[in-house]
């Protein structure tokens, strides 16, 4: 798959412990993505967040989590990001969600001009 030079970053704002139909949120979104051939995703953890509530989400020595912050990073091209955002909008009931304008300059590796 080619990535246009111009693409879109869709970034997923979700808790750790969001559910979506008894399956981490999380999970249930990048399985989407893959379903609809998207370019790929990506789920960082953070150490320590909050958000709408202003509750603090942290990782302490005597608590292995605390539904931490995670951040969905899907990057592809605005039509096929649009055509995923009404599959997020179903599965989500809470997060952040945001698009940023991308320059792709390398998507994936190639060796003697295969892909």
């Amino acid at each position: 798959m080619k990535l246009p030079r111009d693409a879109v970053l869709l970034r997923i704002f979700v808790g750790e412990d969001d559910k979506f139909e008894r399956k981490p949120l999380y999970e249930a979104i990048v399985l989407k993505a893959r379903e609809m051939k998207l370019a790929g995703a990506t789920v960082l953890r953070g150490p320590l967040g909050f958000g709408h509530s202003s509750h603090l989400h942290t990782t302490k020595i005597l608590r292995l989590s605390a539904d931490l912050p995670l951040v969905i990073e899907i990057v592809d091209s605005p039509e096929r990001i649009d055509a995923f955002l009404p599959a997020l909008d179903a599965m989500m009931s809470s997060g952040l969600v945001t698009l940023e304008k991308v320059q792709v300059l390398q998507y994936g590796a190639t060796r003697n001009g295969a892909e």
